[in-house]
């Protein structure tokens, strides 16, 4: 075997997930149209045996009648042909009754199908595939029922098993399944929740995203809710740059981090950020401020951190006195 290619390996549950979803998918329209041909038959077989039923009586009735036409004509002074007639007809009504009785015990059941009745069919045999009293080889025999067989490739390029599936009749059909890189599992975080993050880091923090991912009803890999330190490990996992004042390095710092520095409260950093006295970077309206920490040993921080008497106010030219000096 020196010197031959290797075989392709890939993993089975993420395969056979795909191929039971499909196979469900396929069978959908398939049973939905049986049922409809089921109940159409069952209709069709009611409306034969009714028409038998009511040909068989139509038929005794005459009998009867021709037996009674029979003994009306017959010579009165032949008593054993009369006799004979006589019994017949006797015998032709007990047929008409016994066909009347049971022309009314064998009434046709009307049933009218909705449509609408099999809009669900498909979570239906999804639950019946996945019920827990469903053996694998139940499973297996209708795979092989349906499916002739499965011609499997790898696209390298895409990192993808490529499944043919044949299937009895002459379709087939193609499938995708992303093959797992090493170290990939199937508690990996979903590609919307990482599109998220994507797009808001480096704008908000890591709080923020962790609440818009849990709003959205994007779960964790291991199906939990999001918090900041989750959405910081993925982060650093997966390479996503953060918001910076998320990043400690001691480079960026929130208001409440800024605040904390100087001493002061929330509302006197906002007040120096609105007078345009400490500089901070918002990246939309309304996103939290980012403040560089360089920026809170500037003079003009320090001059306005030194008014004690009354809260600093950024000159304004156009700001006219109430007094005048005279």
């Amino acid at each position: 075997m020196m010197g031959l290619p290797r075989c392709m390996t890939f993993g089975g549950p993420r395969v056979d997930a795909a191929i039971a979803k499909e196979l469900l998918r396929a069978v959908e329209p398939m049973a939905i149209e049986a049922a409809l041909e089921a109940e159409h038959m069952h209709q069709q077989r009611q409306d034969d045996q009714q028409r038998i039923r009511d040909l068989e009586l139509q038929q005794a009735r005459y009998e009867a009648s021709l037996a009674e036409r029979r003994y009306a004509a017959c010579d009165p002074d032949n008593r054993l042909i009369a006799a004979q007639l006589e019994k017949n007809w006797e015998a032709a009504l007990r047929r008409v009754q016994d066909l009347q009785a049971r022309h009314l015990s064998q009434k046709r059941d009307y049933v009218e199908v909705d449509p609408n009745a099999f809009t669900d069919l498909a979570d239906n045999l999804s639950a019946a595939w996945n019920a827990p009293g469903v053996t694998m080889r139940a499973r297996q025999q209708l795979l092989r029922a349906l499916i002739a067989d499965i011609i499997v490739d790898i696209d390298d390029e895409a990192r993808d098993v490529v499944l043919t599936i044949h299937w009895r009749g002459g379709q087939h059909s193609q499938l995708r399944v992303h093959k797992p890189r090493t170290g990939e599992h199937g508690c990996a975080t979903s590609e919307d929740a990482l599109a998220v993050m994507r797009s808001m880091a480096g704008r908000w923090s890591d709080e923020h995203i962790a609440a818009s991912l849990n709003r959205m009803g994007l779960p964790t890999g291991q199906g939990k809710t999001w918090t900041a330190h989750r959405v910081s490990s993925v982060r650093r996992v997966r390479g996503i740059h953060a918001y910076r004042s998320a990043e400690k390095d001691g480079e960026w710092l929130t208001m409440t981090e800024a605040a904390k520095a100087l001493g002061v409260t929330n509302h006197t950093i906002r007040r120096l950020i609105k007078a345009g006295v400490l500089p901070a970077v918002q990246v939309v309206p309304g996103a939290p401020f980012q403040i560089r920490a360089d920026d809170l040993a500037s003079d003009k921080v320090k001059t306005a951190m030194a008014r004690k008497g009354r809260p600093y106010r950024a000159s304004d030219e156009n700001t006219l006195p109430m007094f005048t000096d005279t």
